[in-house]
């Protein structure tokens, strides 16, 4: 048993334990990347990481997501500018701004990185995979109407 509970932890009573059904996907790379960095910070600062222990019961760990960027780092498919992106912002928890002429490179690479996590993610069943907007499909011999 670890001894870091979090505020939110706190308040539950060993009765109202999380099942499997209450798993929290992640709904985007992007908070993944965000909730791993929090993590990584506060076990940095001396928390120890519990599963269960937080808001939301998610489906990993913050050490499933260091494991998926060294793999994916080893087998170049993430680049050194890609985890150095990604630390830097991550850290301030904003995401570049591709208006800003100093960070449109930064956003760039920001957004591939978070493109090549995601098709990870999504087949590890750590977060939804996105919705595709409605497209109309016509079979043979109908036209649409305009």
């Amino acid at each position: 048993m670890c001894s870091f509970q979090s505020p939110y932890h706190a308040s539950r009573t060993p009765s109202q334990a999380l099942s499997d059904d209450d798993i929290t996907l992640f709904d985007t790379a992007e908070e993944v990347w965000f909730w791993f960095i929090q993590a990584q910070q506060a076990r940095l600062d001396g928390a120890r990481i519990c599963a269960g222990a937080g808001l939301y019961k998610r489906p990993c760990e913050p050490i499933d997501i260091l494991k998926i960027l060294d793999r994916l780092h080893r087998q170049r498919i993430l680049s050194r500018d890609h985890l150095l992106v990604l630390r830097h912002y991550g850290r301030r928890q904003i995401r570049p701004d591709a208006t800003y002429v100093q960070e449109a490179r930064a956003s760039a690479i920001w957004d591939e990185a978070l493109d090549k996590l995601a098709r990870v993610f999504i087949s590890k069943g750590l977060m939804h995979a996105p919705v595709l907007p409605f497209m109309p499909t016509f079979s043979s011999g109908q036209e649409a109407h305009r």
